[in-house]
């Protein structure tokens, strides 16, 4: 049902809010629980009984964290991994450039500091080797190590790892597997062809988590000291959150836990990052995907590939600080490419005009890019989203879903039937290489291999709205009480509160292209907001000469603290004139 009687909002939307049915839910809920009504109605939306409500609310890692055996190979591969602990053997950690990745690396380096050895990380170069392990590579590393672990990659490079005949390759992975699986000595990956599924909402560092707590079985089992895993869990729960992976069962204890940890301020390269981010208080989900996040990434989309992993495993605070200062330069270099690249896409799809699939290729376009401009096309349209850059007649590009359209089982599907060189990823995103004659033919055969997924969507245009608030009740502790039932994120949105008939006090702008302003309702007290990007849509230009005009407001409320003092705010989402 429509939500305060918007059809059409300024961002073109439809608002729906909760239905009766819903509503007597939560209300009941509420009563049997004594939470806040705004609390019951997420954990009603969740699915959630009144006797299941204490453990959602305070997830714990023991009550959800699986049997690590459940996954094939673990246990080849955790026996593996301490016989080289053990017998003081040559590792290598040949990983993504990515923040899963790089959190994933740093995960093994820890470990095995831990029992005293050291190893080799090798992090491919985005734009001379591509994604996952290249054969040259491979080899070189066989040479000189005795075992070659391959996390956030890995799976599909059968070629690669045969090139590393003679040293045994586990492979800690995610991404979609094919029929057949590569040379390796063992393949943990909960997303393996003939894996049930049940894990498959791990990310790549989950999966190394899970490696480790079976290492830490064999430990025991031989008598020998265990490093403290829970302490890393503050690389687990950014992995999860940067690689976007579903906030949901033992994910969501991941990233509670791993929030506590980080609080602590005892890993010093996430420490250093938090403060180049300017981070003055507790991170939250948001940070490690807004914040933190991009910087890291940024070592992998525009500068040195291994910097990100290297800042994250630093035990020296000094280096540490020099490495995310070095990430934050960089961060601020991707945006500016990222923003030029973002435009020129943008203009070629409005061009195109296909109604099932955001596509642009362009020669030239920096590859560190094109997966990011890709988030921000699909942001822009709502549709599955390829943006690829073009360079000596090959093109690399990244793909990104909405919603309800499994679209790296359609580019596997492409691979498979040769309209592109290789091509990979998982449910809501994924990497292609195609040759540049191919891509015309490509795209619209994925644009027919998505069309079935699409037509099932209802409401792709829908503001969903969780309940209204007035500003008066939007309080810093009010939004603790919401966080209880967090950690908000993919497959667990954050509440979206309206805001019914705002005066605008002020609005203005805020660097490039954001939107702040302040509201309040007759005689109540007024509340911040901040619209981010807002200026290169239709919010911005709407809201920017509003002041003394009234507006329904829609967005999610978000707690920051800067010099000791909170400051409570919303992240304006949308708005419709009264």
């Amino acid at each position: 049902m429509t939500f305060l009687g918007i059809e059409q909002s300024l961002t073109n939307r439809r608002w729906i809010g909760p239905d009766g049915t819903a509503d007597r839910l939560a209300e009941g809920l509420a009563q049997r629980t004594g939470l806040p009504l705004a609390v019951a109605r997420i954990l009603a939306e969740r699915g959630v009984e009144a006797d299941e409500a204490d453990g959602f609310l305070t997830p714990r890692l023991r009550d959800l964290l699986p049997d690590p055996l459940s996954l094939r190979d673990m246990r080849v591969a955790a026996e593996r991994l301490v016989a080289t602990a053990v017998k003081g053997e040559r590792v290598a950690i040949f990983a993504d450039y990515d923040v899963d990745g790089g959190s994933s690396a740093a995960l093994l380096l820890d470990w095995l500091r831990g029992q005293g050895r050291d190893a080799t990380l090798y992090i491919p170069d985005r734009i001379d080797e591509g994604y996952g392990p290249n054969a040259p590579a491979m080899a070189a590393l066989a040479e000189n190590h005795d075992l070659i672990v391959c996390v956030d990659c890995g799976t599909l490079s059968h070629d690669a790892l045969a090139a590393a005949a003679g040293t045994d390759i586990i492979v800690l992975d995610h991404h979609l597997g094919g029929e057949t699986l590569p040379p390796a000595l063992a393949v943990v990956n909960p997303n393996r062809a003939d894996e049930d599924g049940a894990l498959g909402h791990l990310c790549a560092a989950g999966v190394v988590f899970l490696t480790l707590v079976q290492a830490g079985r064999v430990l025991r089992g031989l008598g020998r000291p265990e490093p403290d895993l829970m302490a890393m869990l503050d690389l687990v729960a950014l992995a999860t959150v940067a690689d976007v992976a579903p906030l949901v069962g033992v994910n969501r204890a991941f990233v509670r836990q791993g929030l506590a940890i980080m609080a602590r301020r005892r890993r010093p390269g996430l420490v250093a990052l938090s403060d180049v981010a300017r981070l003055d208080g507790p991170p939250g989900a948001f940070h490690l995907g807004f914040l933190l996040g991009p910087r890291i990434n940024a070592g992998g989309r525009v500068g040195r590939a291994d910097l990100g992993a290297l800042c994250l495993s630093c035990r020296d605070p000094r280096e540490a600080g020099r490495l995310a200062a070095e990430l934050d330069m960089l961060n601020r270099d991707r945006r500016a490419i990222e923003a030029a690249v973002r435009d020129e896409a943008l203009a070629q799809v409005e061009a195109r005009g296909d109604a099932r699939l955001s596509w642009a290729a362009g020669q030239g376009w920096h590859p560190g890019v094109v997966g990011i401009v890709a988030a921000r096309v699909k942001e822009a349209t709502d549709l599955p989203s390829v943006v690829i850059g073009v360079d000596g007649g090959i093109g690399k590009g990244s793909a990104r879903s909405v919603p309800g359209v499994d679209l790296g089982r359609a580019i596997h599907r492409l691979a498979d039937e040769g309209l592109l060189i290789k091509g990979g990823g998982h449910t809501m995103a994924a990497g292609l290489t195609v040759a540049e004659a191919m891509i015309p033919a490509a795209m619209a055969r994925l644009s027919d291999l998505i069309a079935t997924d699409l037509a099932q969507r209802t409401g792709a245009r829908d503001l969903r709205i969780s309940g209204l608030m007035e500003c008066a009740g939007a309080t810093p502790r009010m939004y603790r009480q919401l966080e209880d039932a967090g950690p908000f994120g993919q497959a667990a949105p954050a509440p979206r509160f309206a805001f019914a008939d705002q005066m605008i006090d002020s609005a203005g702008t805020m660097g490039d292209n954001h939107l702040r302003l302040s509201f309040r309702s007759a005689g109540g007290p007024a509340l911040e907001a901040v619209a981010w990007g807002a200026m290169t849509g239709p919010l911005g230009p709407a809201l920017i000469g509003a002041r003394g005009r009234r507006f329904h407001l829609a967005g999610k409320l978000d707690l920051s603290t800067w010099g000791g003092r909170e400051r409570l705010r919303l992240r304006l989402e949308d708005a419709a004139p009264v």
